[in-house]
């Protein structure tokens, strides 16, 4: 059973039974969080797909209070928050093949966008998670699909700094993930898209789950 809980934004919870990873952790300062940062207990590992605030906001902080390791692009782990962080819970990555973590395989894919960005494979029990990340629609996430089939998808859908519900429709479409959700909208004005309109177009391609922050998915 993996349980699967949007904390708004670009955040997600993932529960595998035996371990638990947060994904882009902004509560801080988040107007739709529905939790703050120092309730988030119990994970193992922190994966920060850029350097933008909304983003890498609560990464240290969290690794800090959970004993985590922060898992990032390498220039990202050299962010300044990271002062008296020790190496030894840092893990910079970079893109190119999933990497065997013993408990976990995590590997980091392109993404088009600024900040070092990123998007995370997540492979455990079998199930195969394909964060994006904030990007904007490109051609070569066919091979997400070829190289990685994906079971699940999170795709930004805001528009303004990533992908609208159109393009990450058509996304979709080449992801061909069994079950998509999408995020990074509704946070701020300028990201306020509609995700009826997002599913509308998807579901053709893939089963489309929309989220209130705070709502949790089971697998």
């Amino acid at each position: 059973m993996i349980k699967i809980k949007w904390l708004s934004h670009a955040c997600w919870l993932i529960d595998f039974g035996d371990l638990r990873i947060i994904i882009d952790p902004f509560l801080t300062g988040n107007p739709k969080a529905p939790v703050r940062a120092d309730e988030i207990k119990d994970v193992k590992y922190v994966l920060v797909t850029h350097n933008h605030f909304d983003h890498i906001n609560d990464a240290f902080k969290i690794a800090r209070n959970n004993n985590a390791k922060v898992i990032g692009i390498y220039e990202l782990t050299m962010y300044p928050d990271k002062d008296g962080f020790p190496d030894e819970n840092i893990i910079g990555m970079n893109k190119g093949s999933l990497s065997d973590l013993g408990d976990i395989s995590i590997g980091m894919v392109n993404a088009v966008h600024s900040g070092n960005e990123s998007g995370f494979i997540i492979r455990k029990n079998g199930v195969t998670i394909y964060h994006a990340g904030d990007t904007a629609f490109f051609g070569d996430m066919k091979y997400i699909k070829e190289f990685y089939h994906p079971d699940i998808a999170m795709l930004p859908i805001g528009g303004f700094y990533t992908m609208g519900p159109m393009e990450a429709a058509r996304a979709a479409e080449l992801i061909g993930a069994k079950i998509t959700f999408p995020m990074h909208y509704g946070t701020f004005p300028a990201i306020d898209a509609d995700p009826k309109k997002f599913k509308e177009l998807s579901d053709k391609y893939t089963k489309v789950v929309i989220l209130n922050p705070g709502d949790e998915y089971t697998l």
